[in-house]
């Protein structure tokens, strides 16, 4: 109920433009995948960046800007991240919101990458794992 309810707040308040950051389920859930890498790929009419962040707010460096039908990636080995903890990507695009990635993933030093998707417009987008 309460995923549910963190769900529905982050839907409304990325299509209001503004990112939620924390709220989320308690640290101590271990979610799938576990990865050592983050992939995102640029499928919107917009140009874009993103950070990796997680449940608590911390936030990685950002990755260049990159236009629609290229992707970056993130090894988290090269993050202060701790192995276990999870994260998701927060998207920004140029001149519009800032989206967050549909569900956290949690870092393991396994080599695997999880690849998320953004598309849609500047202000209304998704940003979803691929499975």
């Amino acid at each position: 109920m309460i995923v549910k309810r963190v769900a529905a707040i982050a839907s409304a308040t990325a299509l209001a433009g503004t990112a939620v950051l924390s709220g989320a389920t308690p640290a101590s859930a271990a979610v799938e995948p576990c990865v050592q890498k983050v992939a995102v790929v640029n499928n919107g009419g917009f140009v874009m960046n993103f950070q990796l962040t997680t449940r608590d707010g911390q936030l990685s460096a950002p990755t260049d800007d990159y236009p629609i039908n290229q992707w970056r990636l993130v090894d988290l080995a090269s993050t202060p991240f701790a192995e276990g903890v999870d994260v998701r990507p927060l998207v920004h695009a140029q001149a519009g919101a800032d989206v967050l990635g549909n569900v956290f993933v949690s870092y393991c030093a396994n080599g695997q990458t999880a690849t998320y998707t953004a598309g849609g417009t500047t202000l209304n987008y998704s940003v979803t794992l691929l499975t």
